[in-house]
């Protein structure tokens, strides 16, 4: 069974209440579209029969006319030849095709009429479709940003945030604990200056020098030695 059981209902609908009672708004306004539509498709079928029917109805009408020319040439006829009575019958004929044209062009102006209404109908049903698809492109962005949000608190909120946060604490306390270590294994060191770099490099000669000498007389022994 459909929302509305009539084009004045939809008319007269208040799309924007409708949706605000609805449980489900999103396939509320779906509904109400598609009925629009769908109505707006049978209005302008509606329509589309009486225009139909009026043009119709004036092809009659002008064979009618025709038919009344004709009856009258014949009236006229049959008089020239002194028949008045087959001239009588003849205007009868006349007026009976007159009478029904007159009745066709009175169902023209009704249609007249229809159509008009229709016209008006469908203008209306126009605008609140053009409504309800605002309105689903309303209720559609807010579903969707209500749907990101809950998203984004879930995604904050969540076991699998917050144990990869847990997780990453226990790395940077790992990186803390391994630069502690480092500061400490240099605490007590004092960089080395200029004057000390260059003492040690006196001192080094120095060995060097005293290390030399001995190998010279260890091999001067060595030599004495072997001549004795």
């Amino acid at each position: 069974m459909g929302i509305f059981s009539r084009t004045r209902d939809i008319i007269a609908a208040n799309v924007t209440d409708m949706l605000d009672k609805a449980e489900d708004p999103a396939k509320m306004i779906r509904m109400i579209i598609l009925e629009m539509e769908e109505t707006l498709v049978e209005v302008r079928a509606s329509a589309a029969r009486t225009i139909a029917d009026q043009k119709e109805m004036r092809r009659s009408i002008a064979k009618l006319e025709d038919l009344q020319d004709s009856w009258k040439e014949k009236a006229e006829l049959a008089l020239s030849k002194d028949r008045e009575d087959l001239a009588k019958q003849a205007l009868v004929e006349k007026q009976k095709a007159a009478d029904m044209a007159d009745r066709l062009k009175s169902e023209i102006e009704v249609l007249d009429e229809a159509l008009e209404s229709y016209e008006a109908d469908i203008s209306k049903l126009q605008g609140k479709l053009r409504e309800a698809r605002t309105r689903q492109s309303n209720v559609s962005a807010r579903l969707e940003s209500a749907e990101n949000r809950y998203r984004l608190r879930e995604l904050h909120n969540g076991e699998r945030v917050q144990d990869a946060f847990t997780r990453f604490e226990v790395l940077e306390r790992r990186v803390d604990d391994a630069e502690g270590r480092a500061e400490a294994a240099g605490m007590g060191t004092q960089p080395k200056s200029l004057e000390d770099e260059i003492a040690e490099l006196e001192s080094n000669d120095k060995v060097e020098a005293e290390l030399a000498a001995m190998k010279k007389a260890q091999s001067k022994g060595s030599s004495a030695a072997k001549e004795a």
